[in-house]
């Protein structure tokens, strides 16, 4: 199967006006929908509106051209805030260019790597908790201009934030607030109404010609950053030194797998709503090209969003033609009227975010998790808190490392080794001629399991002539279960004990104990494929 293959090859074979249509008409209203939501992203990321289109039209455009399914829409999304506001104030514009030139670079190695599917393994807690998390820090942050609170830049830090807003919360602008809650409240009735035009649009207009027509005293993105440029910049190279690198992997890496993540998940998602079948290592690949394009271009991550996506399959989007087409929608608003984008009210954008913290909260989802298992709660609960608390990057490393020790600690709870029959010192005979103990290993022989088989073997104070291992039930083994399994040999050969390894069932667990020549070192007589063969080459080694 090729690694790299752009579903638009195969969609382009038959493709008719009639769908050319119908693409076309999804296209522009995802590029209508995209437009606040690429803004108010950008702001709230820590950087100038603008670039929050440019990532739109560039990485949207190559997401969909170069993409592994038919209808993803691309650009920055919610999910990134966090992590980019934090690169900002820390490392500057310059250092989120470079982190996102280097992301890019990591989802293409990821793609050529094959990596996509394990990707979709991710476990499902982890990604309620973070997710959830982001989605409280981004409403967190909206608070300022939700309120118009009369104040300085937002402290990154959670907690820094709320005792900021309590202290200026006496300046609250009450014509501001009412903006906000307006907006909250159209993006909500306005479906019952229709849902061929978005509610956020319809906001947008109703407030910015309120404020504009009225002089209502509220902030607009003209009057906190001057007007939107409505030309794309030229591409500049980053320079990327070995110090600088090592600075910005750990961000870099963060993107990477968030955008990942993100983006597969996105194309799940549809092709759960379209019966369609995506190739996620092409995805990553382009994801990775339109991060390296949209940083040269000066503009900030983007990936797969779940959102767009799925307005632009409801519109009828089914190639991607549409997603092509939404990108150049948005060139065209930029070019000919996005100047007049600076009259939008920031207030606007608090409110809209405040719902797409809503949306991407999954409370249902945060609930269901944690009324379940207790390690599962316990991955859900770190991630969560440490995204808040700490920091994503943080999160996303401890929440896979204590996902992982506690998916061993099932595994190891699921190991086990038992004696089954033969003789031990307080033991009688069970059915077998005198000199065979007969032991079970049930389940994976891995480091976290392979400790119970040693110490059930150094029980054995005074081991029958002839010891056999049951693998019938053993579908994989480490180096470690290989090295205590060789151990085991070791001390029977020293106290003049045979062992016999019976019914190997699985061809990952025959090749490992051949590339450690432990069979060569056992006996090809002494590995047999069923029990009675077992006790019959038992029987034989006795007799001699």
């Amino acid at each position: 199967m090729e690694v790299f293959r752009p579903k638009i090859f195969d969609t382009l074979r038959n493709y008719n006006k009639a769908q050319f249509y119908k693409d076309a008409i999804a296209g522009i209203i995802v590029g209508i929908v995209a437009l606040p939501l690429a803004i108010a992203f950008a702001i709230a990321s820590g950087v100038s509106p603008e670039k929050g289109i440019f990532t739109a039209i560039i990485a949207g455009f190559l997401i969909s051209a170069l993409g592994g399914s038919r209808v993803q829409i691309g650009g920055p999304t919610g999910a990134f805030i966090v992590i980019v506001y934090g690169i900002v104030q820390q490392f500057g514009i310059s250092g989120l260019i470079i982190a996102t030139f280097i992301a890019g670079i990591l989802l293409i190695v990821m793609g050529l790597t094959r990596l996509g599917n394990v990707i979709k393994f991710i476990p499902y807690p982890l990604i309620v908790g973070f997710t959830t998390g982001i989605a409280a820090i981004i409403f967190s942050s909206q608070v300022k201009d939700f309120l118009g609170l009369k104040m300085g830049s937002v402290p990154a830090d959670f907690i820094s934030k709320w005792e900021a807003y309590t202290i200026n919360l006496a300046s609250i602008n009450l014509y501001a607030t009412a903006t906000a809650v307006f907006t909250v409240g159209i993006i909500l009735i306005w479906p019952r109404i229709t849902r061929k035009i978005p509610g956020s649009i319809v906001a947008i207009l109703v407030t910015t010609l309120a404020v504009y027509l009225f002089h209502l005293p509220v902030e607009t993105i003209g009057s906190r950053f001057g007007a939107i440029s409505s030309n794309i910049p030229a591409p500049v190279i980053p320079h990327v030194t070995f110090a600088v690198l090592q600075q910005l992997i750990r961000p870099a890496f963060t993107i990477a797998m968030l955008g990942s993540i993100e983006s597969l998940l996105s194309a799940v998602v549809a092709d759960g709503m379209t019966g369609g079948n995506h190739r996620s290592n092409t995805e990553l690949i382009a994801q990775g090209i339109a991060n390296i394009c949209s940083s040269l271009f000066g503009g900030i991550p983007a990936t797969g969003a779940i959102a767009r996506t799925a307005t632009n399959i409801k519109n009828g989007g089914r190639t991607p033609v549409a997603g092509i087409i939404h990108a150049i929608t948005l060139l065209i608003i930029m070019l000919f009227v996005g100047k007049l984008a600076a009259l939008i009210p920031m207030a606007t954008l608090g409110g809209i975010l405040v719902i797409v913290a809503w949306n991407m909260s999954e409370m249902e989802s945060f609930i269901f998790v944690l009324r379940g298992s207790k390690s599962d709660a316990t991955v859900l609960l770190a991630t969560f808190l440490l995204t808040v608390f700490v920091d994503l990057t943080v999160a996303i490393e401890i929440g896979m490392i204590l996902a992982a020790f506690l998916f061993m600690r099932k595994m190891m709870q699921s190991s086990s080794v038992h004696h089954l029959e033969g003789r031990t010192d307080d033991e009688p005979r069970l059915g077998l001629p005198e000199g065979i103990d007969v032991f079970e290993i049930h389940g994976p022989l891995f480091f976290g399991a392979a400790y119970k088989f040693r110490d059930t073997m150094r029980l054995i104070e005074n081991p029958a002539r002839v010891l056999i291992i049951r693998m019938e039930n053993v579908p994989v083994i480490d180096a470690t279960g290989i090295r205590v399994l060789g151990a085991v040999q070791d001390d029977m050969v020293k106290r003049g004990t045979k062992l016999i390894l019976s019914e190997i069932s699985s061809d990952q667990v025959t090749d490992e104990l051949q590339k450690a020549r432990l069979l060569f070192r056992i006996g090809k007589g002494n590995v047999v494929t069923t029990y009675e063969d077992a006790i019959r080459r038992a029987k034989e080694i006795l007799s001699q």
